[in-house]
């Protein structure tokens, strides 16, 4: 299932009213109820209150922007998809709102059937990844799927959302190794494309696992178990 289900409720905050009303008008057309906000820290302020199933954020936006606006979600403890809608389409604003925690990043020139079927995937993935599964563990590492939490050796590792769905993806087959393209699909489904050039999303992927493999070895200064297969991807190494 990929597409919208009746009832979820979105928040979409961006300072341009126009293309908020547009947005608003062609997500209601297919099916979801939407609540716009151009101020970012009224946006903020009817999220935290309202709690909905998703929210779509743009970048630039006077006083808050986009990414700060997320942080501010997350460290008040919000977990449901966020999702960015923005003109910036370079991979350095992409990795930075994955990293933060938005489950994607769209480019606002794509058309209104493309936004709409991808909001569709990204808050299904939310609402539904994990649900279905038992919590996983391979050697020292616990995945709480239900949760989005990673522990190691019994300790919080902090990953974001989308960093959580790469390592799970390595560690559901631990010893494999797992191609740039796998790891992506994590993150944004089968088929997006990234980045300059047919091959531009492994720049994507590889600032990610550096990533990862740094939080891993703040808490682990021995941590060896985020393996790399050059010129093909990466593997979690069995226990």
């Amino acid at each position: 299932m990929d597409g919208p289900r009746p009832g979820l409720r979105l928040v979409l905050v961006d300072d341009d009213p126009v293309f908020l009303r547009l947005l608003a008008a062609n997500l209601e057309a297919g099916g979801y109820a939407t609540a716009g906000y151009s101020d970012p820290q009224a946006g903020l302020v009817a999220l935290l209150r309202d709690r909905p199933d998703g929210c779509i954020l743009d970048w630039d936006m006077p006083g808050m922007d986009g990414l700060d606006l997320l942080r501010r979600l997350r460290a008040a403890g919000a977990d449901w998809p966020v999702l960015f809608l923005t003109g910036h389409s370079t991979a350095m604003f992409e990795e930075a709102a994955l990293g933060a925690g938005a489950v994607d990043f769209i480019d606002k020139g794509r058309g209104p059937a493309i936004i709409l079927h991808r909001v569709g995937l990204a808050l299904t993935r939310g609402a539904l990844t994990g649900l279905a599964e038992a919590d996983l563990a391979v050697g020292p590492l616990t995945l709480r799927t239900a949760s989005k939490r990673a522990l190691w050796r019994g300790q919080d590792v902090p990953l974001s959302r989308g960093e959580f769905e790469m390592v799970a993806v390595m560690a559901r087959q631990p010893g494999r190794d797992v191609p740039y393209r796998a790891l992506y699909d994590a993150l944004h489904g089968e088929g997006f494309m990234a980045g300059q050039g047919e091959d531009g999303y492994r720049a994507n992927v590889r600032a990610m696992v550096k990533r990862i493999r740094r939080k891993f070895v703040t808490l682990d200064a021995g941590f060896d178990a985020l393996g790399t297969y050059p010129g093909v991807g990466y593997r979690w190494q069995g226990p």
